[in-house]
């Protein structure tokens, strides 16, 4: 088998670690020259910690960067609203074992992937922007120009778009018309800062909760680097951006420093804990399709399990975590908000704690639990979804249907053994 990866960004970079960890042959495009540094993502929630580990590369981000233990929602002027320690109650998930939230920048953890993609002899080409893609019954191809603005083909047997939100992937197959929607209501911008927090009380992860400066501050590593991101008015070029962060950051931050207490990256993008999901599962599908464990309507499944996990977990979790730090009235959250009621009946009773964080859902940042305590009818890690329980039960001979039960509708998911091979941390 051969797939091609177009996107050397995150998603792109994990899935073709695993794929070529497992024996699958695999070409990475990309259209820039190098790997993106900007500032993006840096903080991956507990549901991608199995599928980093799998990677093989979960210990050398901790050794680089942290383990994340406490977050909280805050007022402007610092006081304390709610939040929640998974020091013990995540530590030691009886399935996947240690699974709190990680910090790397993202454009270490790109390069960490790529070095050890590249390791395993991968095979990457820069400057190659795509064209457009057709296929047959037999395989794909892919139409690129390279650096030199030559065109040329390139086959394989599958193509995966990680190209972002102008993939020409996608639109090969959707054409223009793809669904989704734009927040209106604030930009957000991120940045790398070095700031003592700590000397304010600040935990690992802080959520300032208003509706103009809402912003939040979480540790990225041991060095004191934080990431701060903040909500700014819409349609603001990057050169006003710029040019209003000082008196921003002198309005919100603890302390309201000057540009000369702090040092600032540039700013960048955020999410990445359910695209990581994402890639976990689809390679778990193209591994059971390489060894003759299932056949290509397990990529059918893939499809319709992962828009549901969006439409009724992704989504509405996400815009709900977003607007909770802007859309509602910081004196009264405390009182009003469930979720935050919920995380200070944790903070007091560790029974709670921890039936509360058997639900985990991905957040764009950093990672929320579940908003009720019902949703523990849930599957573990509601995101994610175990394609290996889908392929044949004569594993390895090609015979046999794959194992769907129709009766459940929602996709709930009982653990099953690990097929899949995984990288040694």
């Amino acid at each position: 088998m051969i797939v091609i990866v177009v996107g050397a960004g995150p998603s792109g970079l994990l899935l073709s670690l695993l794929l070529i960890r497992a024996g699958i042959k695999v070409h990475l495009l990309d259209a820039a020259p190098t790997l993106d540094d900007q500032p993006r993502a840096a903080h991956y929630g507990p549901p991608a910690i199995p599928d980093l580990r799998r990677a093989g590369i979960l210990d050398k981000i901790k050794s680089q960067g942290m383990t994340l233990n406490t977050m909280c929602w805050r007022k402007l002027d610092q006081t304390y609203i709610a939040g929640m320690d998974t020091s013990e109650t995540l530590s030691n998930d009886p399935e996947y074992g240690d699974v709190r939230t990680v910090s790397l920048a993202l454009q270490t953890l790109d390069a960490l992937m790529l070095e050890e993609f590249e390791k395993e002899g991968g095979q990457v080409s820069w400057e190659h922007r795509v064209l457009n893609v057709e296929q047959d019954d037999s395989k794909v191809s892919i139409k690129v120009q390279t650096p030199d603005e030559n065109e040329k083909t390139i086959e394989a047997d599958y193509v995966v778009g990680c190209d972002g939100a102008n993939s020409v992937v996608r639109k090969s197959l959707f054409g223009e018309d793809f669904p989704g929607f734009t927040w209106n209501q604030k930009q957000i911008v991120a940045t790398n800062t070095y700031y003592d927090f700590r000397k304010f009380g600040y935990h690992d992860a802080n959520f300032i909760i208003h509706p103009e400066h809402l912003y939040m501050a979480a540790i990225i590593d041991n060095k004191g680097l934080w990431r701060v991101t903040y909500g700014e008015e819409p349609g603001l070029t990057r050169e006003q951006l710029l040019e209003r962060q000082p008196k921003k950051f002198e309005t919100i931050l603890p302390g309201n420093p000057k540009p000369g207490d702090y040092e600032l990256g540039c700013s960048g993008g955020l999410g990445i804990t359910g695209g990581f999901v994402d890639v976990g599962c689809l390679y778990d599908c193209l591994y059971g399709i390489w060894t003759h464990q299932a056949d290509e309507s397990i990529l059918d499944l893939y499809s319709e399990v992962r828009r549901q996990k969006y439409k009724e977990i992704i989504d509405p979790i996400s815009t709900e975590n977003f607007k909770r730090v802007f859309d509602q009235d910081p004196e009264v959250a405390k009182e009003k908000d469930h979720f935050l009621v919920l995380c200070n009946k944790a903070a007091e009773d560790k029974d709670f704690a921890r039936q509360m964080h058997m639900v985990r859902h991905a957040n764009s940042s950093i990672y929320i639990c579940a908003k009720r305590t019902d949703e523990s009818a849930q599957a573990s890690f509601g995101i994610r979804h175990d394609f290996t329980q889908y392929y044949r039960k004569d594993r390895g001979k090609g015979k046999g249907p794959l194992i769907v039960d129709d009766a459940k509708s929602d996709f709930s998911v009982e653990h099953i053994e690990e097929v899949a091979p995984t990288g040694a941390d």
